[in-house]
């Protein structure tokens, strides 16, 4: 992998990887940018104690473009974009419209016409946001890469995680695609975001609470105990290597949705090892492809909707925890989608319409 950093025209950095040693990567930024002005914050919820970020700057984020306006294409025949050069293999840059921002000064916050009072709390949104684009070509999508370019990938991601992990106030970070327009994207062109949070996500905070009950019950891993049941009793396995095991949860949430954990407990991207790293690129494509295939056929399949989630422990409190995959869509058949509603989003209580088991033999099913 070969790794060069540029600055765009406002100042945000860009960061382009490469298989080839050859490639040229001194273009310029020629736009007329304004430096990124834009602050966020997190408040506190006093009923449930989980951090929510407000960034009321992302409202004029870029919508659905039409595709020779793109922001991610390569700047081409006059045209420029986030991109400086003519092509690209893998490239991340920091978002023009970030959730998460470099910290205020703690007094303007406090000193603001919103300044909390008990038993309200707020905080700078200290973190960043990238994007990762995973191909030049517009027309694409992860699916459709092979294995060296998916392997590049997992490299950039492992890259920003062990860089952006190291930066003061960050506590988590996470690497995720959105994929559809289904899921709310705005930019059809393929590429997944990273967030470096300054605090533990609410679902890993109650992963952690949970996998430490475990182990003052069990003395066990929970997770490692997870995969060990799913191995035994594979009716939920939808595919598995010599290093890693793909298989719906017992109590999955939605329709497809597919967990894929490394056999050998690691807490984040960072810790794989070179046989785990080797082996991932062809199964994670192997899953997306399947994901495709739900709702198509082999010769026709269907772009299906999805959300590839890594979950890695945050920097502190996550001794119990996994590096795992968690993959969904909300697509529950071909004409019809999973939507939150009142029971999902007012309580925060799954009901699925596909059971587990179903779900698994159905992915086994549509296997290449």
């Amino acid at each position: 992998m070969i790794r060069t950093t540029a600055k765009l025209a406002d100042g945000r950095e860009l960061i382009y990887f490469d298989s080839d040693a050859a490639a040229d990567r001194g273009t310029r930024d020629l736009r007329p940018l304004e430096p990124i002005g834009s602050r966020s914050e997190i408040r506190r919820d006093p009923a449930t104690g989980a951090w929510v970020t407000i960034a009321a700057h992302r409202q004029s984020r870029t919508y659905h473009p039409p595709a020779d306006e793109c922001p991610l294409c390569p700047s081409r025949d006059g045209r420029l974009s986030e991109i400086p050069d003519a092509d690209y293999e893998v490239a991340v840059f920091e978002n023009r419209f970030p959730s998460l921002t470099p910290a205020p000064a703690a007094a303007d916050l406090l000193a603001g016409p919103h300044a909390p009072s008990p038993p309200y709390d707020v905080r700078a949104g200290n973190g960043r946001c990238e994007v990762v684009c995973f191909t030049s070509d517009h027309g694409a999508s992860f699916a459709d890469l092979d294995e060296a370019r998916a392997r590049l990938v997992l490299d950039a991601w492992t890259d920003r995680t062990a860089e952006l992990s190291a930066l003061p106030g960050v506590e988590q970070v996470y690497c995720f695609e959105n994929r559809g327009t289904e899921i709310g994207v705005t930019l059809a062109h393929p590429h997944g975001q990273i967030y470096a949070f300054p605090f533990p996500t609410p679902r890993t905070a109650r992963t952690a609470e949970q996998a430490a009950r475990h182990r003052a019950a069990t003395g066990r891993n929970l997770f490692e105990d997870l995969l060990a049941a799913e191995r035994a009793d594979p009716v939920r396995v939808v595919a598995a290597g010599e290093h890693w095991t793909a298989f719906v949860p017992y109590a999955a949430r939605w329709p497809y949705e597919v967990h894929l954990h490394p056999h050998r407990r690691v807490p984040d991207l960072t810790r794989l090892n070179e046989d785990q790293r080797a082996e991932l690129p062809g199964l994670y494509l192997d899953l997306l492809r399947r994901f495709d295939r739900l709702f198509g056929t082999p010769q026709a399949p269907v772009r299906a909707p999805y959300i590839s989630a890594w979950h890695q422990a945050p920097r502190t409190g996550g001794e119990e925890l996994a590096l795992h995959l968690e993959l969904f869509t909300v697509r529950r058949t071909a004409d019809k989608l999973k939507y939150l509603a009142g029971t999902e989003s007012g309580m925060e209580a799954f009901i699925n319409d596909v059971s587990p088991e179903t779900a698994a033999q159905r992915l086994r099913e549509v296997a290449s």
